[in-house]
């Protein structure tokens, strides 16, 4: 029987307390902020009040952009959010700054445990540095545009044999044997996407400028600059961005395309053409591994218990307080997360699932990052249990493959079980150029601010020409090239959160090396690194996990090897 969690009482805020309009809430900001502070345990008393008012407001918001997610079209619910972020946060983000400054100027605050509060403050001081009032407003008309790309992609539908379905329904045709079924639903979703590519050309425009205006305001030289210390990245430079793709073109490109001349010569095809990648090249009929959301998280539920009771036990919790929505359906805004909930410790999964592997592979990573928030659901302070991506990601790429051996839950055939790992190992590969070639992009975004248009589109097909599928025929589709990026959700709504796929992808194949020598171990060191929440740097969270946080060329090609062997043993 799952116990369900309860809040933890509240120690700082009322039982009752309501998030109604900032009326309600500033009375606590104003009290932290005047408080006197004698001694170390009172300024930590302070920091735990001040964690419980933000993880408070942390999970309103999450609420408010959790409905608006789940159903695009409902103007009420989109009002909550918004009127959330126009009207609330601008008003707290002087008083954040305000509590800042109070905490690092106190007399007492070297006298509080460095190492367990040596991550926190370092986030402070960067905070402190790049604050800047006048990009407050800006802050909230970014956010507001942000949100007009989740409804202008949320409303994309095709109509296909009759029927009207969203562009992740008919993408799941991009898997039948029929060519010309592939082809024809390529087409519709390009089409479909075609007809909206000016008004995010657009919308992007109007992003670049509002960015480019916060990083000049904080005295950054670009906005990439900005975000590198807005994020906390602390452990690595754009620089190494650039050698990690250098070395994900030499190491891992070759490796891609040879798997796609093996694709083409199995399709017996004389050109590969790019509705011809997602296609299981055995010519059998496309994996079904389920046939509803329900039957997806039931199946989910059992590979998590058969891997470890606390894993299954975290999305059984789920399941009973109904902290999911997983169905693909028209007005449902794109792609999938899981939404940690810091004051219940109860996250939110939400995607897209129609039927296929990659519903399956988005469900076990989701339930990665849902695990992550169970472990750190007790830290002490809100601010610990939000790791950075390269953490975060490293929880769910892992669990998509440790998880592998139970996958039989899915796939009792064993002729399918190998196919559905096979094209898992495959897109695990696929993973490195395509983030290679999104924050490659983004940097030059961002580096050339007063780009054009046109520009923008030619340098996304020399980066996109560099990376991908260098098999691929695309004759006759050259119109539809310049505006694949569009449908990267990260470019639009969280800025330079991508890359992290690709250090945290290296990772979970090393997390996984070590769970397939030893599966307690490896399962164990799993967990403890995860627990550890950010109370440590992303170099110590990985040698907790028993691995490195290397993206050297000789690093990934031990790992690639890796991969390559247990290709050939399936």
């Amino acid at each position: 029987m799952i116990q369900v969690p309860e809040r933890k009482k509240r120690v700082y805020l009322s039982e009752d307390f309501k998030i109604d309009n900032w009326e309600t809430i500033q009375p606590y900001f104003e009290e932290l902020k005047s408080r006197a502070i004698h001694s170390v345990e009172e300024l930590e008393k302070w920091m735990k009040d001040r964690s419980e008012l933000e993880s408070v407001l942390s999970e309103d918001l999450g609420w408010r952009y959790i409905r608006m997610t789940c159903d695009t079209q409902n103007e009420e619910i989109t009002k909550a959010f918004q009127y959330f972020v126009s009207e609330i946060e601008p008003q707290i983000a002087p008083y954040d700054h305000e509590l800042n400054l109070k905490l690092m100027h106190s007399p007492y605050v070297n006298g509080i445990d460095k190492d367990k509060y040596r991550i926190y403050l370092r986030g402070v001081e960067r905070a402190l540095e790049i604050f800047r009032e006048e990009n407050i407003p800006l802050n909230t008309e970014i956010s507001t545009k942000q949100q007009q790309y989740a409804a202008i992609t949320g409303a994309m539908t095709v109509t296909l044999d009759g029927e009207e379905m969203t562009l992740q329904r008919a993408a799941d045709r991009l898997k039948r044997n029929e060519r010309e079924v592939r082809e024809e639903a390529w087409r519709a979703i390009q089409e479909r996407r075609t007809q909206d590519r000016q008004k995010l050309d657009d919308l992007f425009d109007e992003l670049l400028k509002l960015r480019t205006q916060v990083a000049k305001n904080a005295d950054f030289d670009n906005f990439r600059d900005y975000m590198f210390a807005a994020m906390g990245r602390f452990d690595y430079t754009p620089q190494d961005c650039f050698d990690f793709h250098q070395s994900i073109e030499e190491t891992i490109v070759p490796v891609l395309t040879g798997i796609d001349r093996e694709r083409k010569q199995k399709l017996g095809i004389a050109d590969l053409r790019p509705w011809d990648l997602d296609v299981d090249p055995s010519g059998k009929a496309p994996l079904e591994p389920f046939t509803s959301g329900e039957e997806l998280l039931e199946k989910t539920i059992q590979v998590f218990y058969n891997l470890d009771t606390y894993l299954g036990d975290c999305l059984a919790t789920m399941r009973e307080m109904g902290h999911l929505d997983l169905e693909s359906r028209k007005g449902k805004a794109p792609g999938g997360y899981n939404y940690p909930l810091d004051e219940i410790g109860v996250p939110f999964i939400f995607m897209n699932a129609t039927s296929s592997l990659r519903d399956v592979i988005t469900m076990l990573h989701e339930g990665g990052h849902a695990v992550h928030s169970f472990l750190t659901r007790d830290l002490t302070l809100g601010a610990f249990k939000h790791p950075p991506s390269e953490v975060a990601e490293l929880a769910s790429m892992s669990m998509e493959l440790i998880s592998m051996d139970y996958w039989d839950t899915f796939f009792s055939d064993e002729d399918e079980l190998r196919r559905a790992k096979r094209t898992h190992l495959e897109s695990v590969l696929e993973t490195f150029p395509w983030v290679a070639t999104v924050d490659k992009f983004q940097h030059w975004l961002y580096e050339h601010p007063s780009h054009s248009q046109e520009e923008r589109h030619q340098e996304w097909l020399n980066i996109f020409g560099r990376f991908n599928h260098q098999e691929v025929n695309w004759s006759g589709l050259e119109k539809y090239k310049p505006f694949i990026w569009q449908k990267q959700l990260h470019i639009y709504e969280v800025p330079f959160y991508y890359v992290e796929y690709a250090m945290a992808q290296l990772g979970a194949i090393a997390v996984w090396k070590n769970y397939k020598e030893n599966p307690a171990e490896g399962l164990a060191a799993y967990k403890r690194a995860l627990s550890l929440g950010y109370t440590v740097t992303i170099g110590e969270v990985y040698e907790a996990a028993g691995i490195k946080f290397d993206f050297s060329t000789e690093y990934i090609n031990s790992l690639v090897d890796f991969v390559k062997g247990e290709m050939a043993n399936i």
